[in-house]
């Protein structure tokens, strides 16, 4: 399925705040959670940094390695998983079901368009 020019910009800017939102929630996660300040410093600085390797490497459009898609998603969901589990760890039970739907809906329809996207242009050698 592909999208529409405009709904694959808004699909794509979503999908760039759900992943900076993720840094925050982990952050928020981290320090809040820590009980004292070494070791909230260490999570709230940690988590998020651990997601952005993951991301980073295997997740980004223009990640350092090239994965099959499976990978891929699944990287993806492990990190919007952190995030919504960091959100009901600051006890937001609603607001990380609510991240959760919309994290997995986006990622389902950015997935859809990229692939009809890379099926409907000529390749070339």
């Amino acid at each position: 399925m592909r999208l529409p020019g405009p709904m694959h910009v808004t699909n794509e800017g979503l999908a760039f705040l759900l992943e900076m939102a993720t840094i925050v929630w982990l952050v928020w996660w981290g320090f809040a959670t820590g009980g004292n300040v070494l070791i909230g410093i260490i999570l709230g600085i940690g988590a998020p940094t651990a997601a952005m390797t993951l991301w980073g490497l295997f997740a980004a459009p223009k990640a350092r390695y090239k994965v099959a898609l499976p990978f891929v998603l699944l990287v993806k969901a492990l990190v919007f998983g952190a995030g919504a589990l960091a959100l009901y760890g600051v006890d937001r039970p609603a607001w990380a079901v609510a991240f959760a739907v919309v994290a997995l809906l986006n990622t389902a329809l950015a997935t859809a368009d990229r692939d009809a996207r890379f099926h409907s242009e000529p390749h070339r050698l």
